[in-house]
């Protein structure tokens, strides 16, 4: 344990532990409180908003918020957030949210400003379930979640090909959903429209934060070019990663182009190197990510229909532009629901 203090040298061990629980006592108090305080303003402006909704359906008229505007900031003036805009966003939230049973429950689990930024880049109702719950979950901020969502990430996820729910436990089996995409956008690369695996692998390297960033959260680096040996003979992965919350290394393999049924082979004989000599006797098995710069998805398909190794495929764009077809490949309804329905429970956990 750390001491961040000189006068805590000369105290015993039980001294110190006793020190550092009240500290973690008041850190979780004041977390409660910063949550208490959220809970009971998103609770108000969903009030406010219902108010105004209301008196809006008796025709009322519009004069009536930019009135309100006012007298609120004259009453109230050390209480920011009371703008016209404000009032309109706490309408626009109320109406839109109210009776949808899956969404009204989440108001008071963001912040206000990151309801704002799901509110005016979110249409679909499932989709803003997916940001709210995400950002909960991993602790996004309002930065973080205005990059996740002109990422595309709920679009990503829907879409995503991996054999998880056919190769990894229960215990970790939703959670394993969330540790890739179907396409990743690398725009932060300064890299020409051709370029090496090699070139590729060293950006990502130098970039290594943004990377992390857009392969998602709990991910850390362990190193690239990780090397093993098997039978006197060294085999490099490109690159390896660590899921905390999973608790599995990640391989992960760069392909600058089409995804080529042998890649599998390939990530199979990875993993079980990596089960075999490097894991620790407290991980999970290792899951294996191959990043091709094109995908046919049917091919994928099959290639990893029979595999018995936890391996996803993706694409990678160095554009944060999603190409228009990408849209036309959205499963259909049933297959939403469904991966939405695994997904979001992962969230919850």
């Amino acid at each position: 344990m750390a001491i961040g203090n000189k006068n805590l040298v000369s105290l015993a061990k039980p001294q110190i532990e006793f020190i550092a629980s009240i500290k973690q006592k008041i850190r979780q108090a004041q977390y409660e409180a910063i949550k208490a305080v959220n809970t009971h303003l998103l609770t108000l402006y969903w009030d406010i908003g219902k108010n105004i909704s209301e008196k809006q359906s008796e025709s009322w008229g519009k004069s009536i918020v930019p009135t309100l505007s006012k007298e609120l900031q004259t009453e109230f003036p050390g209480i920011e957030g009371f703008s016209e805009r404000n009032l309109w966003l706490m309408a626009q939230l109320y109406t839109e949210y109210n009776g949808i049973e899956f969404l009204q429950p989440l108001v008071a689990e963001i912040s206000w400003a990151k309801h704002i930024v799901v509110l005016s880049k979110c249409k679909d109702n499932k989709q803003r379930q997916f940001y709210i719950m995400a950002t909960k979950k991993f602790g996004w901020t309002k930065n973080v979640l205005i990059h996740q969502i002109e990422n595309k990430t709920y679009e990503k996820y829907l879409q995503n090909q991996t054999n998880y729910d056919k190769t990894l436990p229960d215990n970790i089996k939703k959670q394993a959903i969330l540790a890739i995409k179907d396409e990743f956008t690398f725009n932060f690369l300064e890299l020409s429209n051709e370029h090496s695996e090699k070139e590729l692998e060293t950006e990502l390297v130098k970039n290594v934060r943004n990377f992390l960033l857009e392969m998602g959260n709990n991910f850390t680096f362990i190193g690239n070019q990780h090397r093993l040996e098997v039978a006197d003979k060294e085999y490099f992965i490109d690159m390896l990663l660590f899921h905390r919350q999973l608790q599995c290394l990640v391989a992960v393999e760069l392909k600058i182009g089409e995804f080529l049924p042998e890649y599998k082979g390939k990530m199979e004989f990875y993993l079980s190197v990596l089960n075999d000599k490097v894991k620790l006797s407290n991980e999970n098995d290792s899951i294996g990510i191959i990043i091709c710069k094109e995908k046919n998805r049917t091919i994928v398909e099959y290639s990893l229909k029979n595999s018995s190794m936890p391996i996803g495929v993706a694409t990678y764009t160095t554009t944060a532009k999603l190409p228009k077809k990408y849209n036309n490949l959205l499963p259909n309804t049933k297959a939403i629901k469904d991966k939405l329905s695994s997904l979001l429970s992962a969230l919850a956990t």
